[in-house]
């Protein structure tokens, strides 16, 4: 971790306080802060009943007594999609646009808040005469259509637990995801469109349901791609089909604000994904409290664009509940930002007068690759806000951001939070911070965040350590689906004792002399590549589920493009080693890993090994291999069992 003699190699000079006209017209004000910090549980109670609609007023805001499992507004009742949805249209805002959605091949809607809610009643009929209950899980595995956001909010409309599956993923990463959380529904497409064309969606489930061990009674089927698919009789039926014939009066009731809301899949070190839960009043307020004073949101003039898909947790809380929850007007867009042209994103800016966009540094590096001179030729002086998700923004990556797409004065926010955290943990404040490139720089108010050595003291600026939340938050997870002592050793053993709980997000994080803080990502096992959280044990897993394969080490190297790239060490098994050239071999187990697990754990380079580094105890020193992938001098070897493995990698891949 950083210490002070590198301070000034991460401190940035540079700030950029937002103007008297931005300033003037924020939504949020300066006294938020002293707000939270004189009564940080009642601020979360006066921000639940001002932004939330609730079926029953809460009495109790935070019930930590079995800590680290939270309750939140616990004797409250709530209806998510109630709140997203009927109570806009309630006030007189039906005939405002909830959403503008633009389909990769050209195909577009809107809906407005009325058609939304219209459309969510009758999705909320089908489930019911499906047989989803209160408490059943529903698997998701959709693109980014209309459809998809209909399924989640009528899923939680009548109660039920939504397991959204990113699309990308493998039948076997979703047929683990189903298992796990025993679900009852699926809801696919044919297909969906991806770099102009057609990728199947339904085969994937087909294959996950192939072994008749399955939970799953139905399969829901969205017609999006035209293409063939395979049909079971009695399970699969078309969603069309169920629309049509469907009431579309639906009174929403209020269920309790702990009920589950949805579970989503992360990976872990373990190897098993984790089914993070959250739940319903805490988690809408987290989201909706952060969507609107991260982005200062005005809804009556404002549209806003998040580019996540609904298969990560940026899609869930800021594309889904934040947004619709506010009353917002939004675009959603299906495709990829180079398809059928480079300038693609622009032009949906340029269409559709964007006035808030939130995207990945992934994202803003490739764009930087192709140059400025695509963007310039789009209008996007409509845009007044710009934010970062992901993963930690170079200061190069947030200025060319600012200037180029942010006509140099857009204010950018950096946001850090997690699946876990169920929304924004820290961020400026744009009409109030002094915005600084590369930094996240303050907790929202109302989290308590610190930085932490190993020893568990305070680290002052400016230094480095470990990233803690020392308080509980509204938007936290519940748990992790099924294995209570998976989540209390996973997120609060390193840094919690006696009755003193504190969230470890597993994060290094450095404190400059601004008493801002810099982000410096993952200190364990898991990857982020394009935002996305891979765990190694997990690929390594899948290489070694391949026959030719002995043993597999994984590591994270940097990468321009996508922060960081997936670079796997190999050990073919002897009797295997003349069945395939190494660049056969190589080819062999990249196309294994994107069936076992999706093709955003492809691993960038597969290197052909005859031993991995690994010390007396068996460990494998990963941070040796990182070092060779990422070019660098090769640290300490003294703990290794034999320190000539290191040296004979690296002068084969030299």
């Amino acid at each position: 971790m950083p210490s002070n003699s590198i301070d000034s190699l991460l401190h940035e000079s540079r700030q950029f306080p937002p103007s008297a006209e931005f300033a003037a017209d924020s939504i949020a004000k300066p006294e938020l802060y002293a707000e939270a910090a004189a009564d940080r549980v009642g601020f979360w109670a006066d921000q639940a009943r001002e932004l939330l609609h609730w079926h029953k007023p809460f009495t109790q805001t935070l019930d930590w007594s079995e800590a680290p499992f939270a309750k939140w507004f616990a004797d409250g009742k709530i209806n998510v999609a109630y709140n997203c949805l009927d109570r806009h249209v309630a006030a007189g805002n039906g005939d405002r646009v909830a959403f503008h959605w633009e389909g990769e091949n050209g195909d577009t809607a809107t809906y407005t808040y009325s058609e939304l809610t219209t459309a969510v009643k009758k999705a909320a009929n089908v489930l019911i005469d499906l047989g989803v209950e209160q408490g059943d899980r529903v698997a998701i595995y959709l693109p980014v259509i209309p459809e998809a956001l209909i399924a989640m909010l009528a899923v939680v409309r009548i109660g039920a637990v939504h397991s959204v599956v990113f699309g990308g993923f493998s039948s076997e990463s979703l047929r683990s995801r189903i298992d796990d959380a025993a679900a009852k529904l699926v809801i696919t497409a044919d297909g969906g469109w991806r770099k102009g064309k057609v990728f199947p969606l339904k085969g994937a489930v087909d294959g996950a349901l192939a072994n008749g061990t399955s939970t799953v009674e139905n399969v829901l089927v969205v017609k999006r791609g035209e293409n063939d698919i395979e049909w079971t009789d009695g399970r699969d039926t078309w969603w069309h089909d169920r629309m049509d014939a469907a009431s579309a009066e639906h009174e929403a009731e209020g269920f309790d604000a702990e009920s589950p809301l949805f579970i989503l899949y992360t990976s872990g070190t373990t190897g098993k994904p984790k089914g993070i839960l959250h739940t319903s009043g805490g988690y809408l307020t987290h989201v909706a409290f952060t969507h609107k004073n991260v982005f200062d949101l005005h809804p009556e003039t404002d549209v806003y664009w998040c580019s996540a898909d609904v298969g990560w947790i940026t899609g869930h809380s800021y594309v889904v509940y934040g947004p619709l929850a506010n009353g917002a007007t939004q675009v959603l867009y299906e495709g990829t930002p180079d398809t059928p042209h480079a300038g693609r994103w622009w032009e949906i800016i340029q269409k559709y007068r964007v006035t808030i966009f939130y995207t990945a540094p992934t994202a803003i590096r490739s764009f930087m690759k192709i140059g400025r001179q695509v963007p310039n030729e789009f209008d996007l002086s409509s845009l007044r806000v710009l934010g970062s998700v992901g993963e930690p923004i170079n200061p190069e990556a947030w200025i060319w951001y600012r200037d180029v797409i942010g006509g140099g004065k857009t204010p950018i926010v950096d946001t850090w939070w997690q699946t876990e955290t169920g929304g924004i943990m820290i961020s400026a404040l744009p009409g109030i911070t002094s915005l600084k490139p590369g930094s996240a720089q303050v907790p929202i108010p109302g989290v308590k965040i610190d930085i932490l050595g190993e020893d568990g003291t305070r680290v002052d600026p400016p230094n480095g350590g470990l990233l803690v939340v020392s308080e509980p938050w509204p938007g936290m997870l519940r748990g992790i689906w099924g294995d209570p002592e998976r989540f209390v050793e996973t997120y609060w053993s390193k840094f919690s004792s006696g009755n003193t709980w504190k969230y470890f997000a597993g994060d290094g994080a450095h404190v400059d002399t601004d008493g801002d803080i810099v982000l410096l990502g993952r200190v364990d096992d898991v990857m982020n590549v394009s935002g996305h959280r891979l765990s190694t044990q997990e690929i390594e897993s899948a290489l070694v589920s391949n026959h030719i394969v002995a043993e597999a080490a994984v590591v994270g190297a940097a990468d321009e493009a996508t922060g960081q790239a997936v670079v796997a060490f190999v050990i073919i098994k002897s009797n295997q080693k003349d069945a395939n050239t190494a660049d056969e071999a190589v080819a062999l187990l990249k196309k294994h890993v994107s069936e076992q697990i999706g093709a955003i754990a492809r691993p960038r380079q597969i290197f052909i090994v005859a031993e991995l580094p690994k010390t007396r105890s068996g460990k494998i020193m990963r941070r040796l291999l990182q070092d060779v992938a990422e070019g660098r001098e090769i640290g300490d070897t003294t703990t290794l069992a034999d320190t000539s493995v290191m040296q004979i990698i690296s002068d084969k891949l030299r």
